[in-house]
Formats: C-alpha cells, structure tokens, sequence
C-alpha cells in the first residue's frame, strides 16, 4: 500500500470512528427527556435501555458475515443512513416494551458499523504496517462527546429535530468518508469465506477474548459505579460525585489517543503489561489505600489502564489471519459488549452482599489473570511507518 493511500485511509478511518457514535452521543443526552415523556421508573427506564446492547450482542456473529460480503465501506455507506432512521424510533415509544424494540433495532444496526469500522481499521494496520486503532477507538469516544455536546445545545429547536440534525449530517459526511475509503487491495473481491465454526477457530482468539474480558469487566464496572463509590467514600456528597467520572473518562480517552505510541515503542506485550499494571496499582489505590488523593489517582491509573485492551484485543484478532478478520473482530466486540452488561450488574450484587469497595476490590485477581494473559500478545509485530 503506497503511502499516500495510507495516510487517507488512516485519516478517513478516524472520522468514521468520530461521526458513527455521534448518533449514539445525541441519543444518550435525550434519554431524561424519554424518561420524563414515558413517565417511566427508572427501574423500567433500566431495562428497556438493555434493548441496545442485547441486540448488539445476538447480531455481532451475523453481522460478520455480512460485513464480509459487502466490506466495510459499502457497509458505512448503507449503515449510516439506515442508523439515522432508526435512532428516531425511540421518540416514537409510548411506554417501555417499544423504547426496548426501538433500541434493539437501533443496537442491531450499530453492530454491522461495529464490524465494519474495526475490520477496516484492522485490515488497515496490517497493509500499511502502522498502528491506529487505539486512536480510532479514542475518536469514537470523542465522537459521543460531541454527539451529546450538540444535541444538549440544539435542544431549544426540539428534541427530535436536534437529533434528527446531528444524524442526518454525521451521516452524510460518513457516506462522503466511506465513498473516499482506499480500496484495501485483496480485501473486498473474491468468495466471501466460510465462517469458522467454534471448534476451527484459533486458540490464540479465546485467549485474547478471555484477557478483553477481564480488563473490559473493570472498565464497564468503573463506568458505572465510580460516582457511587466516590460519594460513599467522602460521605454522600451527590453533586461532586460525578467528578469520579470525569477523572475515569478523562484518562481512559487519554490512554486510547497514546496507545499506538505507546505499542509502537514496547510492543503490543509491553504495553499490555504496562496498562494492566497500572489497572492493578489504579484499583488498590482506589479500594485499599485510605484518603481521598488515593482515590483520586487510583481513578486517573484505572482509566488509564483499561484504555487499550479493546483497540488491543480487536488488532490482535485481524492479526490472527485475513481469511476471517470480520468474524474474529466481531468475536471481540461480542465478549467486550458482554462484559459491560455482566460487570455493573455483578458489582451492585457483590455490592449488596459485601460493600461496594470490597466489591471493587474483588476485580483484582481477575487483572492478575489478565496481566499473565499478556504473554499471548507478540513482542513486536509491526515497525511502523507513520
């Protein structure tokens, strides 16, 4: 792959991963106002939310064959548009069974973008010999952020036109950016391949699943429970509370855009290691050590920590083989959404039964089996060149 194709694609890859969740973004801020118009609990307003990912989750294997069919800019280009309708359907709910339809359908469609962004961008890495995807994955974090930015400040115009809006023009500048994608030579001609059937697939492929698994626990588990472990430790103070979040977040971001500089100087094994060392020494500085400035640190280090093991773990899948990267990548996201939804349910229970901070606490040997787990990763599989 010439050089000048390289730096496009790279280019034009990270603001698909920056405009496809703006969607998401603009949804995520209008979820108080769904919740007020249905008038629902927010018992109910929990479930009917589980919708999105468990559609995700049931879709992500089906969709790797389909991703691999069409390749993922002819994908992009029917995807967006597609996600842009169907991320109206929730305004149309009148009570929790259709917002839990809405959302399955609005999941369903997210999982074929899922595939076909990190099946490019792997497929990427491997044809210009460079490293990307953890940027990627921190212009998708960016690209919520903007998502819910904008529809907060356009709210005055109407809830539905704002997202409406936001989505129609992410969309048509990603159709713009999918049209624009370098062809990857090899990658989207020939026989689609037969999926791999569980017993055929690499054993190299669970164990990175079992090690995303691990970390991405801790990841899903900090998202929701830092605020309320935050405002239990300084003595329920509710409007501080979210700066546990933003510290959380706030690092994880950080971590994604030094990720390939960081695996371009130590190696996809080096920075695994160093990342789930600082996972280790983030939670006992947060659960075991005393003191607020503690905690505080342990949040920046835990961030920081979790921050690659899904760019990680999804490169190391496309390495594993070019006949089946949608399958094995699709794989990855599956065991990665499941452990956001099995995480912050587990802690709340260990939380009933223990506390919250023993909880917490009870992640670490888990980072202990993923930091053995590193050794999967190779030493060194690229020398980049940009």
């Amino acid at each position: 792959m010439n050089r000048r194709d390289a730096k496009l694609g790279t280019l034009l890859i990270m603001t698909l991963f920056a405009l496809q969740p703006m969607a998401f973004g603009a949804w995520l801020a209008m979820i108080p106002y769904i919740k007020e118009t249905l008038s629902l609990s927010k018992a109910d307003l929990a479930l009917a939310l589980l919708g999105m990912p468990l559609a995700l989750i049931v879709v992500l294997q089906f969709a790797s064959r389909i991703v691999a069919r069409l390749g993922p800019r002819r994908t992009f280009t029917v995807g967006l548009p597609v996600q842009t309708l169907l991320i109206l359907t929730p305004f149309l709910a009148t009570g929790q069974i259709s917002l839990f339809l809405a959302l399955a359908s609005v999941g369903a469609v997210v999982a074929f973008m899922e595939v076909a962004l990190n099946t490019y961008a792997g497929r990427l890495e491997k044809a210009a010999d460079t490293y990307i995807m953890s940027r990627c994955h921190g212009f998708w974090a960016l690209g919520i952020m903007v998502g819910s930015l904008l529809a907060t400040t356009l709210f005055f115009i109407g809830p539905v036109i704002a997202v409406l809006v936001i989505c129609a023009t992410s969309a048509a500048f990603g159709v713009w950016a999918a049209q624009t994608l370098p062809k990857l030579q090899g990658q989207e001609d020939g026989p689609v391949p037969k999926p791999q059937k569980i017993r055929d697939m690499p054993r190299a492929l669970f164990l990175i699943a079992l090690f995303m698994l691990l970390v991405t626990l801790v990841e899903g588990a900090m998202h929701d429970w830092a605020a309320v472990y935050l405002s239990e430790r300084q003595g329920g103070a509710p409007e501080d509370a979210g700066l546990a979040v933003t510290i959380f977040a706030g690092f994880l971001a950080a971590g994604r855009f030094a990720g390939d500089y960081m695996k371009a100087r130590l190696g996809a094994r080096g920075v695994a290691r160093l990342t789930v060392g600082l996972s280790i020494a983030g939670l006992v500085c947060a659960t075991v050590l005393p003191g607020m400035p503690a905690l505080f640190i342990g949040l920046a280090l835990t961030g920081l920590g979790v921050s690659i093991a899904f760019p990680l773990g999804i490169s190391a899948a496309a390495s594993l083989g070019d006949e089946h990267e949608a399958q094995n990548i699709a794989t990855m996201a599956m065991i990665a959404m499941s452990s956001f939804l099995i995480g912050p349910p587990l802690i709340g229970f260990l939380a009933e039964w223990l506390t919250l901070r023993v909880a917490l606490m009870l992640l670490l040997p888990g980072l202990g089996l993923a930091f053995y787990l590193t050794r999967i990763f190779p030493e060194r599989n690229l020398t980049p060149k940009s």
